[in-house]
């Protein structure tokens, strides 16, 4: 079973990682998105991506790995990944109260749980406890596919001075805003998160590339 914490305001951050049985600064990576529209090869690219690179470098960093919680998209290969590594880290999952029973991934370590009835209302909260968790040490954003909400969550972790590293060929708005950052770009939303200078673009396929910018952020 995971390990259970309730949020009812900002105030109840403070010792939250304690609460949590997790050190008190270590590296953070969010990770938001999801998994629609996806064909089978770019399916199979993501599963590779997160057993093969993400949950491999998150234990050999020593980071925490915040998500949304639920058993969907990549909150569920991220949960099956650290099921399947060699190597275990923190998964927090962080989801509203009034929707806990919804359906969680049964491979998270903890799962806090925020005020809230709708989905998306747990986007502040994410970007507040990573933050929180990360301390004085490297963190990032992960957005790989993902919808409406997603756009928000970017929005969440650059408004926090978070990099964001938008993987393209994952689909909607990773692909978006992986356009705005090399310039070829019509969403004035993904424009103006480029501009912040702290948004990044690598291929889904590109996993080397990819694997060398998360461990200079999350080093940093």
């Amino acid at each position: 079973m995971p390990i259970e914490v309730v949020l009812r305001g900002q105030s109840d951050l403070d010792g939250v990682a304690a609460r949590l049985g997790l050190d008190a600064e270590q590296p953070c990576l969010v990770l938001v998105g999801g998994a629609d529209g996806l064909g089978p090869a770019e399916v199979d690219a993501l599963e590779s991506l997160f057993d093969d690179v993400l949950a491999p470098l998150v234990a050999v960093v020593a980071a925490v790995v915040v998500d949304g919680a639920t058993d969907t998209g990549v909150m569920r290969l991220m949960g099956r990944a650290r099921a399947a590594a060699e190597r275990a880290f923190p998964l927090v999952g962080v989801v509203p109260a009034a929707l806990a029973d919804w359906g969680l991934e049964p491979n998270h370590s903890h799962v806090v749980l925020v005020p809230g009835g709708e989905w998306g209302d747990e986007t502040p909260w994410i970007a507040s406890l990573a933050g929180v968790l990360a301390g004085a040490r490297g963190s990032a954003t992960l957005l790989v596919n993902g919808g409406e909400i997603s756009w928000a969550d970017a929005e969440a972790s650059v408004a926090a001075g978070r990099p964001v590293v938008a993987v393209a060929g994952s689909g909607r708005t990773a692909d978006a805003l992986a356009a705005a950052v090399r310039g070829t770009a019509g969403d004035t939303r993904a424009t103006r998160l480029a501009a912040s200078g702290i948004v990044h673009a690598v291929d889904l396929a590109d996993t080397g590339a990819l694997e060398r910018l998360l461990l200079d952020l999350l080093r940093a």
